[in-house]
């Protein structure tokens, strides 16, 4: 049998991450040795989503998988970006990884520019998702027993109401036809609390929905800003549903 490569694993807290871990996991042809998750060192938060670092680590404990974070400014500019990433991923790969996991599932330029970046600090790209039709992932992920709340919406596709929404068969059905059903284009995103990659669910309770509105678009290194690369700023918004610790 030949060895497992030593690899290191995207973590968005989201359910694109889920599926895409739980596929890896199965195929045991890796050993997955952390769970990277870039983290907004200014609200501890995870990048986008919004969630807590809490709520992160309690992932990553049930998952059984080593939390790693990168502390991101609240909006890096690509340069730091990448000064940040290059630090990281070399610290990683002399730790012996070679392969960087992405849930990842049909953004080409995205996938360019991660295998590009990569191939400069010695790692390949595994994108397990890859091309698998979104509507056939979300029935998986619910098949499969996993379930997520929405945490972030973008107010270009979405309103205020899908916020904290928990993914079944009537979210699904109530997405304008322009919606991805996994939010691939950045319409939604999600926090992942149960499932089968878990030892036991996340416990959280939801806090209050608030909205937030960027000044500037960011870099391409977040794939809900692919279509503001320009950086002029956003006509639009977001709305995040918070998610609190149930102690």
């Amino acid at each position: 049998m030949p060895e497992k490569t030593k690899a290191i694993f995207n973590w968005s807290s989201g359910k694109d991450s889920a599926m895409a871990l739980y596929k890896v996991l199965q195929q045991n042809e890796h050993e997955v040795s952390c769970l990277l998750t870039s983290i907004n060192s200014a609200f501890n938060r995870v990048s986008m989503h919004g969630v807590h670092q809490d709520l992160v680590e309690l992932q990553a404990k049930s998952i059984g998988i080593p939390l790693k974070k990168i502390l991101l400014p609240e909006m890096p500019s690509m340069s730091v970006y990448e000064k940040i990433m290059t630090e990281t991923m070399t610290e990683l790969k002399e730790e012996g990884n070679e392969t960087s996991i992405f849930g990842d599932i049909f953004l080409e330029d995205l996938r360019a520019y991660r295998e590009v970046k990569l191939e400069s600090n010695g790692f390949n790209a595994i994108f397990p998702l890859w091309n698998v039709p979104t509507n056939t992932l979300i029935q998986d992920f619910l098949t499969m027993g996993f379930k997520a709340i929405v945490v972030c919406v973008n107010e270009k596709y979405l309103d205020k109401s899908f916020a904290g929404r928990i993914i079944d068969e009537s979210f699904i059905a109530d997405l304008p036809d322009n919606v991805d059903p996994c939010g691939e284009n950045g319409e939604f995103h999600t926090f992942v609390f149960d499932g089968p990659i878990f030892k036991t669910p996340i416990p959280f309770k939801k806090g209050e929905v608030v909205y937030k509105k960027y000044e500037q678009a960011k870099d391409k290194n977040d794939n809900c800003y692919q279509e503001a690369q320009d950086t002029k700023p956003f006509q639009y918004g977001f709305w995040f549903c918070d998610l609190l610790l149930n102690e």
